[in-house]
């Protein structure tokens, strides 16, 4: 079984497929639709319209990119504001149209760069997170590589969140975390475990609803995993299609609610058990 650390490097392997190829590769007459309609059209995440064995879907996701050049071009999966901002614009649109959603996570973390501040980066993830909890259509949401921080949050509000199993979720990288914690980047294989930031560890404490096996990693074959997905995505938008909207919104409301409750163990609590 790979360590913590192992998912890591998994995740963030160059060889890993992005987003661009699980939709063209699961995903039909896929148009990709541009801008924020605000100020102008943000590369790291792409967006558009498709079918899914013949069901009209909006697809949001975020796009690392495989070469050098194509990670420029799409800032290696770090948005800016306006991509929150053209992600919402097009679930509102999907919502008009009674569109399912699907969203791919793959990001490292939103862009910390100082324009990206200036736009208000920070109000645009905590936005992008207020209205994605009320869009009144199904949401699927994939963690496919790396999950990084409110970068990764701000696409994920959904009423199922799925990994692949070599995928990580997290609120900060490990090298960040270790930093903190240790004050040594270089513990950050050790940090990796004490994170918990795995498929199995996040299904474990229900944070993520379902785990897509790959069966073999992504990196080096993703034909098990991708057809593995698509029996998923097959399932849900069945399941969630069946849920009418007010029922879609408080199910959405009280998944994200029930994150992290607990019951505090008392004297009263131990002896009653």
């Amino acid at each position: 079984m790979n360590s913590a650390w192992d998912k890591v490097l998994l995740a963030r392997d160059a060889k890993r497929p992005t987003a661009n190829v699980v939709i063209k590769e699961l995903f039909t007459d896929f148009i990709e639709l541009h801008g924020d309609r605000l100020i102008g059209d943000d590369k790291s995440i792409i967006g558009g319209i498709a079918f899914f064995n013949e069901i009209p879907v909006t697809i949001i996701a975020q796009e690392k990119g495989v070469t050098t050049d194509q990670k420029i071009y799409h800032n290696f999966g770090m948005p800016h504001p306006e991509g929150y901002h053209k992600a919402i614009r097009l679930m509102k649109q999907a919502e008009k149209f009674n569109r399912p959603i699907i969203t791919f996570i793959d990001t490292p973390g939103a862009y910390p760069g100082i324009g990206a501040e200036e736009r208000g980066q920070a109000n645009a993830i905590a936005v992008a997170i207020k209205e994605m909890m009320n869009i009144s259509v199904p949401i699927i949401s994939v963690v496919l590589g790396e999950g990084g921080s409110g970068g990764a949050l701000a696409i994920g509000i959904a009423n199922t969140l799925a990994m692949f199993e070599n995928s990580i979720y997290s609120v900060i990288s490990p090298e960040g975390f270790a930093s903190i914690l240790y004050k040594d980047a270089k513990m950050a294989s050790t940090a990796a475990e004490d994170m918990r930031l795995t498929a199995q560890d996040l299904f474990e404490f229900k944070v993520i609803d379902n785990i897509i096996l790959e069966k073999t990693p992504l990196n080096i074959d993703y034909k098990e995993g991708f057809k593995n997905l698509n029996n998923f995505l097959k399932k849900e938008i069945v399941k969630l299609q069946k849920m009418s909207k007010d029922q879609l919104l408080k199910q959405r409301y009280e998944k994200f609610r029930n994150i992290g409750v607990y019951q505090e163990l008392t004297r009263e609590n131990i002896d009653n058990e």
